[in-house]
């Protein structure tokens, strides 16, 4: 049983919500060392000893329930210790673990600061600021590429930084939470699909599919209802474009909150990108209304909140009835 479960239903929501507040507030400061980044260094630990010679898919396995295991019964090992100093200290615990595990701040601000040096027209800092939130070449890009790039990076991050996180809390507090990054963590790591990774990835990259399944379809519902309450969305378009188009995309659970977002914004998304110089053709969503301009990424970071807000608002409400 986890932790959270234990707790009165008006503390655990309370949990939550102070967790989405002290991210809202301080974001990932850098001079407070991050989970994620021990993660990281982790991972590539092992990666390195373990990714080489035969058998590499069982070897990704075995990293993969590593990886999960070790962050579960730490995390868990930390909040029941935290508990067991004083029910405040395991409250406050379980709040700064969870806001780990959520990037609102860091989503929005990052979206800004390639959408500044836009209004500004300066194309080569915006292309600089995206270069760090995309992996593909943003060299030469102009401005309706650049903002497509902004875009697609919201609308997919919105799931994977800020729902997900959300939803494995609530099922399972901190721990759970913690697993979740953990888990979408190995699948940035090594959850590729070339010669390097496409064995030994396999795991964490079908795990980082499952996890992600049911979060992805909710912040496709809650962007669409957010919708109603802002300015310009196009509410209409967002089921049907979605339902057309969202399992065009790659990936199993990233194409509902891009192809939600295309909809809602009016706009198309996916096309043609480079990385490495190498030509890579996304299956496109949404229909080509007009050319993408700088304010879609305004109404982007929009509908990345509201659908957080509305998708909160959603489990939380179900985590009651359940209880009640």
């Amino acid at each position: 049983m986890m932790v959270m479960v234990y707790e009165p239903t008006i503390i655990f929501c309370t949990i939550l919500f102070a967790a989405i507040v002290l991210d809202l507030l301080i974001g990932d400061p850098r001079w407070l060392p991050h989970p994620v980044v021990l993660m990281g260094k982790f991972i590539t630990f092992l990666e390195k000893s373990w990714n080489r010679g035969e058998g590499r898919v069982w070897k990704g396995i075995f990293l993969t329930a590593t990886v999960v295991l070790l962050v579960f019964f730490l995390t868990f090992f930390i909040v029941l210790v935290a508990y067991q100093i004083h029910p405040f200290v395991g409250v406050f615990a379980q709040i700064y673990l969870i806001s780990t595990t959520i990037a609102i701040k860091g989503l929005s601000s990052a979206a800004k600061e390639v959408l500044v040096p836009l209004v500004n027209g300066n194309l080569v800092e915006a292309r600089l600021k995206l270069s760090m939130i995309v992996g593909r070449d943003t060299e030469s890009l102009p401005e309706s590429e650049i903002v497509r790039g902004t875009v697609e990076t919201v609308a997919e991050n919105t799931v994977d930084g800020i729902t997900a996180p959300l939803f494995w809390a609530i099922i399972g507090g901190a721990p759970l939470a913690m697993v979740y990054r953990a888990i979408n963590t190995l699948d940035s790591m090594v959850g590729h699909k070339d010669e390097r990774f496409m064995q030994f990835g396999w795991a964490s990259a079908k795990l980082d599919d499952l996890v992600n399944w049911i979060p992805a379809r909710l912040t496709a519902l809650s962007m669409w209802l957010s919708a109603f309450f802002i300015k310009g969305s196009k509410k209409s378009n967002g089921w049907s474009i979605t339902w057309r188009d969202a399992r065009k995309h790659p990936s199993p659970n990233s194409g509902w909150s891009e192809a939600m977002a295309a909809g809602l914004i009016g706009i198309q998304l996916g096309g043609i990108n480079y990385y490495r110089g190498k030509k890579s053709v996304r299956a496109q969503m949404g229909d080509p209304l007009r050319n993408l301009v700088r304010s879609d990424i305004e109404q982007a970071i929009r509908i990345m909140h509201g659908g957080w807000i509305v998708f909160f608002l959603i489990v939380v409400g179900l985590l009651l009835s359940v209880r009640s």
